[in-house]
């Protein structure tokens, strides 16, 4: 009898071990899933597209092994060796620059998907909504790309961000006004215009308070809707204001619109400033490049030397996307790598495990393919070795400028635009 039951459990044991469900299972658990929720479709297609062509880089760099980029953590082997080679999956995700929909999808990709954490979203007021459902489900969430820096004073226990924010992008415009002060540019006075969600309104803030902080006079700040078709009216009080520097928070949409609008009423500031996004854009140097000469921007991104890390990632990105790899783009693949990092150091996808090597990570600089000073998160999430350059558009190629160590060349002004 006791011989009979044992070959019967046996017969079943075989037959689970068999059965679909189970090799499904199996399947499941060797790949690690993460949920990347962008703006595939909508005004920032163009940005979402361009990030998730950079998180395939990504994907490629951890499951593939790269002896070339060997510096990079993960990048000379083959997958997750804290996890017995597990390779890594992403899920993608359409938001469609819905925070509403930002939300939603990141409940199904945690409750249907079962990914074991979430990255995203480029806009901020995304972010804000798709990081509060990964924070009640007590999912890790990496942020690579949003800036507006109300996102890290939430209290949250699962958000981690790798990216600068507005705090240090109006420190460093502030100080980059000084330079251009030394390179004969009086510069005293300073507009900001922003579009009016979480991302334009936190950042433009941030600049605002640095600028204060400097000395400088802000004598005109424009909020305006981020759908807007028509922004005469915002240029005319520019025009009429006569700033001596005018800093654009913008998506690639406005951005685009604000350029061709400026040189319809032949208006040129003597510095214009981009904060990155829109300014970074790809498309934007398409449509508008020749228009923007001379324009400042913000970057943490710099394709390098040939044969650099930076110099290789980027032609691994041009090669699926048809273009060279942008600052938006370069920050979302480093969060993605930063946050495989941690879940290879955690040896599991346990949530709590991945949240304890997220707080635990301490990157240097050598070990990024991009300009931070290294990855370690405050106890906000918020990295505090996150860094930026100053770079200005030149013949439709951002050449970095600022600060002046780093300088590929000296800076140009006053603006451009599109004329000699």
């Amino acid at each position: 009898m006791v011989q009979t039951t044992r070959r019967r459990l046996a017969s079943i044991g075989a037959a689970i071990l068999a059965s679909p469900a189970f090799v499904r299972g199996a399947r499941a658990a060797d790949a690690v899933r993460i949920g990347a929720i962008y703006p595939l479709s909508g005004a920032t297609a163009s940005a979402g597209t361009a990030l998730r062509n950079a998180l395939e880089v990504a994907l490629d760099i951890v499951n593939n092994p790269h002896p070339d980029l060997a510096k990079l953590p993960l990048a000379a082997g083959s997958g997750l060796p804290g996890l017995g080679g597990s390779k890594v999956e992403i899920i993608f995700s359409d938001h469609q620059g819905n925070p509403a929909t930002a939300q939603s999808q990141a409940v199904r990709l945690i409750s249907q998907e079962r990914v074991a954490a979430l990255t995203g979203c480029y806009q901020s007021s995304a972010t804000l909504t798709a990081s509060a459902a990964a924070e009640r489900y007590n999912i890790p969430f990496v942020a690579g790309e949003a800036s507006a820096p109300s996102l890290t004073t939430r209290g949250y226990k699962w958000f981690f961000r790798t990216t600068p924010i507005g705090t240090h992008f109006g420190v460093a415009y502030a100080d980059f006004l000084g330079l251009a002060k030394q390179n004969g540019i009086p510069v005293n006075t300073v507009a900001v215009v922003n579009e009016n969600t979480e991302y334009g309104t936190s950042v433009s803030e941030a600049i605002i308070k640095a600028m204060q902080e400097k000395g400088l006079k802000i004598s005109l700040h424009i909020p305006y809707s981020a759908n807007s078709s028509d922004v005469s009216a915002q240029v005319l009080q520019l025009k009429d204001t006569k700033p001596d520097a005018v800093v654009f928070v913008s998506y690639t949409s406005d951005s685009i619109l604000y350029m061709k609008t400026m040189h319809n009423l032949a208006y040129k500031p003597p510095v214009l400033i981009g904060d990155d996004s829109g300014f970074s854009d790809a498309s934007f140097i398409e449509a508008v490049g020749d228009l923007a000469e001379g324009c400042i921007n913000r970057s943490s991104w710099d394709i390098g030397k040939p044969g650099s890390v930076t110099s290789i990632v980027n032609e691994m990105f041009k090669k699926r996307a048809g273009h060279d790899m942008d600052d938006t783009s370069a920050r979302g693949l480093q969060g993605f790598l930063v946050l495989c990092d941690a879940i290879n150091r955690a040896g599991s996808t346990d949530k709590q495990k991945v949240q304890a090597a997220l707080q635990a990570t301490d990157l240097k600089a050598d070990q990024l393919m991009i300009g931070y000073d290294g990855v370690k998160f405050g106890a906000d999430g918020q990295n505090e070795r996150a860094a930026t350059l100053l770079v200005q558009l030149h013949d439709k190629n951002y050449i970095t400028v600022w600060p002046e160590q780093a300088a590929a060349q000296p800076v140009k002004l006053p603006f451009q635009g599109w004329s000699n």
